[in-house]
């Protein structure tokens, strides 16, 4: 059907979808006790989705204006704010109104002050930065047909220059700006990996595409006996700030093999900015590097599959479309690829917060069988 075409009359399949569909139903629900409140969570959350684009603007507004770091000093109202931050006072009444009512902010008669997920927010490495950066991948979504299409030329894949290889020069706060937000949300990733998979009996441990070196750092703390290495564009291994001990191989994993040594090879955050061709060569590379019995350990978020995410497959699935050179796999896909590459008993995945990351292990066979099948949930 056209997008232009009138809309047609909603026809659902299901007699539940045909019930909940009908405005008759819908009165019904609203005057009968049980029902009504479970009418009044259906409504709320149908206006929810609707408004998600205007909260997420006032949070910027929040960020940008820094309320919440004034309101971390102690209560102010309306007026004062607005007179420090030359907004005018009706307009900051809403703005803060609106940070209340988001749970940032908390209400006291004609003053607010910091709430609980105010201070929380602040309090998170990299995620005002991250706010930040929504600005760019808004205005890709600014026609969201055309985005979904495919027609629209997005802005958001010229921000990470590495996924294509050199491309120009950079802006060097917007280089900075994005280094930071990178090495800051990597060590929340690398805590939540390493609270569910352990590196006991691991002798050397190499990271490919680790960046900054915020996943060396994280496994360092946890098994300072491990023998660490990172692999990396040569540009990016000689700014990595690691220990002297922590060896550097500069390249890159398109065109050149991965060093041997290692009986750990970690992946964080890798995978899903890359096509699964280039994918599949990289397992291969990493198969190849690792001895028999060796061990690849991927993190990043992924896709609930059969089980859509709420978080991974609307935020992350859009950011890597956005992209434009990967996508956010489900662990089963992800599977897939190892199985391939030729690796076997692939881990079911670990990790409970999916906004940040999960984490999957597979192993390279003791004695190479050939192609293996897998079993992830």
């Amino acid at each position: 059907m056209d997008a232009g075409a009138p809309p047609q009359p909603l026809r659902p399949a299901g007699w539940i979808n045909r019930l909940a569909a009908s405005p008759r139903f819908q009165a019904f629900c609203a005057r009968v006790p049980g029902l009504s409140g479970i009418a009044r969570r259906e409504g709320a959350a149908l206006f929810d989705l609707m408004q998600g684009f205007v909260q997420s603007q006032m949070l910027t507004a929040l960020v940008e204006l820094r309320v919440l770091h004034l309101l971390a000093d102690g209560p102010s109202d309306a007026p004062a704010l607005a007179a420090r931050l030359n907004v005018p006072p009706d307009r900051m009444q809403v703005l803060l109104q609106a940070g209340a009512a988001m749970q940032l902010l908390r209400r006291r008669g004609t003053r607010y002050a910091l709430a609980r997920r105010g201070a929380a927010f602040i309090a998170v490495p990299g995620l005002e930065d991250m706010v930040r950066h929504h600005s760019v991948l808004y205005a890709d979504l600014a026609d969201p047909v055309a985005f979904v299409r495919g027609e629209s030329d997005p802005d958001l894949a010229r921000f990470w220059p590495y996924v294509f290889g050199a491309t120009g020069p950079m802006d060097a706060d917007v280089t900075a700006r994005y280094s930071r937000l990178m090495a800051d949300s990597q060590r929340l990733v690398a805590e939540e990996a390493l609270a569910h998979v352990s590196l006991s009996g691991a002798r050397r441990l190499m990271d490919v595409g680790g960046g900054t070196g915020a996943f060396l750092r994280a496994v360092r703390a946890r098994y300072p006996a491990l023998d660490l290495a990172l692999f990396d564009l040569p540009d990016v291994v000689t700014q990595a700030a690691l220990p002297a001990d922590i060896a550097r191989h500069g390249g890159s994993f398109r065109t050149d093999p991965l060093p041997g040594g290692a009986d750990t090879i970690s992946l964080v955050r890798v995978l899903y900015d890359h096509a699964d061709d280039t994918v599949l060569a990289l397992l291969r590379k990493v198969h190849a590097a690792l001895p028999p019995g060796g061990r690849v350990l991927i993190v990043e978020p992924m896709s609930g599959g059969a089980r859509p995410d709420p978080q991974t497959d609307v935020y992350f699935a859009v950011y890597t479309m956005a992209m434009q050179t990967g996508r956010t796999r489900s662990p089963a896909e992800i599977a897939e690829l190892l199985r391939k590459a030729g690796f076997d008993r692939v881990s079911r995945p670990m990790g409970q917060r999916a906004y940040l990351a999960r984490a999957i292990t597979a192993q390279r066979p003791a004695q190479e069988k050939g192609a293996q099948s897998v079993n992830v949930g």
